[in-house]
């Protein structure tokens, strides 16, 4: 009962604070509650969880879709099949492909379901809304610069020795990154930062900022373009435009090179020692990504009920 009391004291706090903040919705209120819920999930208080994403749900217009994805297979857990059904569809109108709804064994059991067939009918349709909420144009431009990026990107992979690697990129990848990153700097200022809420994606974008920060050590050193831009990113994540996890990632690969794994990180390159621990939470923080420590305990999360959380925060 004590729990109930405090999370129902939580959501009414952060639905008032959400009101009060502004009428353009603050994400970095809802980042931190999706923490909160994320420790529900870690204590094995799935019940709690699923309220603190439904209260999500009411309060923000665009919801990232792993929300969803979490929320159908939290309310499966709990034996609220209509719930997940309903949770699913609204996954489908964020963008949930049918061949990721298939590879999830957790929701094998909604596949069996009368409902799994009405589903599989409305699928196009809901699919075909999703699409129209898309600024098309920006997707097809952003996806042209990821294509270009990964082509010159591969070219690096013929050259033999980290030296020959490291010519390649100051000489030949780094003044096409540079453009890339002058053509990033109009979308940024025209329509903000092209992730999953813009174009549906939240990988190219982050791919070419991530190569552009993974040139060199001394490029990264003297690099003016991506500072300038950072703060930039800090807004959007605010207005949800990117994610605690793409903007670590990011950013990541810049203090990573920069520094030359001399400093701690947030942790995604590389796991942090003991004695780091602390500046890596401090540095998750401020950008309003989980505390190192609980994704781990989400991993156990994951084995022990056979559920899928999507997490994004290790390359290891």
């Amino acid at each position: 009962m004590t729990k109930i009391i405090i999370l129902f004291i939580f959501l009414s706090f952060f639905s008032l604070a959400k009101v009060e903040a502004n009428e353009k919705q603050d994400y970095t209120i809802y980042h931190q509650q999706l923490i909160e819920a994320e420790h529900l999930l870690a204590s094995e208080n799935y019940g709690n969880a699923l309220l603190v994403y439904e209260q999500l749900f009411r309060d923000y217009d665009f919801i990232f879709l792993r929300e969803y994805q979490i929320a159908t297979q939290l309310a499966l857990y709990l034996n609220d099949k209509q719930k997940a059904i309903k949770y699913l569809k609204q996954g489908i109108l964020l963008g949930w492909e049918m061949k990721s709804i298939k590879r999830n064994e957790y929701l094998a059991p909604l596949r069996k379901d009368e409902d799994w067939k009405s589903i599989k009918k409305e699928y196009a349709n809901l699919n075909k809304q999703y699409e129209s909420k898309l600024n098309q144009k920006l997707r097809k431009q952003v996806k042209r610069m990821y294509s270009k990026d990964q082509k010159k990107a591969f070219k690096a992979l013929f050259r033999f020795g980290s030296k020959a690697q490291g010519r390649y990129a100051e000489r030949k990848f780094a003044p096409h990154s540079e453009r890339q990153m002058a053509k990033f700097s109009e979308i940024l200022e025209t329509y903000g930062y092209p992730g999953e809420k813009l174009i549906g994606n939240s990988t190219w974008m982050a791919t070419i900022l991530s190569h552009h920060n993974s040139i060199s050590t001394a490029y990264n050193k003297k690099d003016t373009l991506y500072p300038e831009l950072r703060p930039k990113l800090e807004d959007d994540l605010k207005n949800g435009l990117i994610s605690p996890y793409e903007l670590a990632l990011i950013d990541d690969w810049y203090l990573t090179v920069k520094y030359d794994r001399k400093i701690p990180t947030y942790g995604i390159l590389d796991p942090p020692s003991q004695s780091n621990m602390p500046k890596t939470n401090e540095l998750r923080e401020i950008i309003y990504a989980r505390p190192y420590e609980l994704r781990d305990a989400l991993v156990d999360i994951q084995k022990k009920t056979g559920m899928n959380l999507y997490l994004s925060d290790r390359w290891y």
